[in-house]
């Protein structure tokens, strides 16, 4: 939808470390990033870096964007541009900011903030892994099309976004959230607990009795690869507890949203090891008082990285069949399905698309009011 838009948008990677500044058009970064340290403890000195980095990206565009358009880590009154609360990363924050407000009033141009997750999803949504299904579907001669999706990120957190029918869920509360699901296998343990990088550095040195270990999730796969000295069977482990801690999660809102799910983050680099489990977990079955079993995701779940899966996802089970009373005859596919894939354009990259996409989006809307 804003693939071909020639509006720019002002975005910004706010992690606790780095601020990582840039542009967009179309869903395209059009400058080169521009990163400075967050200076996270100190909030003067946070917030004139933010303003310091947007300046200069403004700086080198050759016309006015028309927003800024963010992430930022942890909860907030996002609508209302407030962020506050507990978060991590950012402490100076935690008594409450107004930076949207503050930030308006220095550039005198609209400003959106987002969760990361929620701008992923978005992201995905709009520019990446759903029009792409959709356009593979098409190919395939498929007449089969989804609109909803499910984002997830995997990486220091377990992180969710949701897209309904093109519109994001923010929720009423900006609270939508995943990491504070139950843990499968960890009785009155957060599921994040499972899916994040200390639960893959966790599980590998419960399984291989290296407590002492200093492998990276990165280094991890290479073990499991066979590329690196290590235990192989204890990081396969690692990467399998995983997916099939993240899948047992992700069967609760993948029947409540019934579309396409797509994962992001650097941890989907070994996809390979944890895939496998994720999927069998979102096709598993639970048992009926009296010993008869229902499927935990009533839909058919596939791997649409698999070409043989997603040649049967897009085939389905078309048939036809009479209208009675009549000689007519209506087409009728009686497979419900839904899919899973890996990002195509990246977390980073999805989350600043998302961010783009939304700015528009509101814009648009906004627009559309005053008519």
């Amino acid at each position: 939808m804003y693939k071909h838009d020639n509006r720019i948008v002002v975005t910004l990677d706010a992690g606790g470390t780095n601020f990582v500044f840039g542009a967009m058009r179309g869903c395209e970064y059009i400058t080169e990033p521009i990163t400075y340290p967050s200076n996270a403890h100190d909030l003067y000195l946070c917030l004139e870096t933010m303003v310091k980095g947007f300046h200069e990206v403004i700086d080198r565009l050759d016309e006015k964007p028309v927003a800024i358009s963010f992430a930022f880590p942890g909860p907030a009154d996002y609508p209302n541009g407030i962020i506050g609360g507990y978060l991590p990363n950012f402490p100076s924050f935690r008594d409450g900011v107004a930076l949207g407000p503050m930030l308006h009033n220095e550039f005198g141009i609209p400003v959106f903030i987002n969760n990361d997750g929620d701008l992923f999803a978005y992201g995905e949504a709009i520019c990446g892994a759903l029009p792409e299904v959709n356009n593979r579907l098409a190919e395939a001669g498929s007449a089969k099309r989804f609109h909803n999706l499910l984002g997830y990120t995997f990486g220091t957190g377990f992180g969710v976004g949701i897209v309904v029918n093109g519109q994001l869920n923010r929720g009423d509360n900006s609270c939508v959230e995943t990491f504070c699901l139950p843990h499968k296998m960890k009785e009155g343990i957060i599921v994040e607990e499972g899916v994040a990088v200390r639960a893959i550095k966790r599980v590998y040195a419960e399984a291989s009795g290296d407590y002492g270990h200093s492998f990276e999730p990165k280094e991890i796969c290479e073990i499991a690869d066979g590329k690196r000295e290590g235990n192989v069977e204890a990081a396969r482990k690692a990467f399998a507890e995983f997916g099939e801690v993240a899948g047992h999660a992700m069967a609760i809102a993948a029947q409540l949203i019934d579309g396409i799910i797509v994962i992001g983050g650097g941890i989907t680099a070994a996809g390979r090891w944890i895939m496998p489990s994720l999927i069998k977990e979102l096709r598993s079955e639970l048992k009926i008082l009296g010993g008869e079993s229902v499927r935990r995701v009533q839909m058919e779940v596939f791997d649409l990285d698999d070409p043989v899966e997603f040649e049967l996802f897009a085939k389905g089970n078309a048939k036809t069949i009479s209208v009675r009373g009549t000689n007519l005859t209506v087409e009728y596919d009686d497979m419900k399905r839904i899919g899973v894939t890996l990002s195509r354009l990246g977390a980073s990259r999805a989350i600043s698309a998302g961010a783009y996409s939304f700015a528009l989006t509101e814009i648009d809307r906004n627009d559309g009011k005053d008519d």
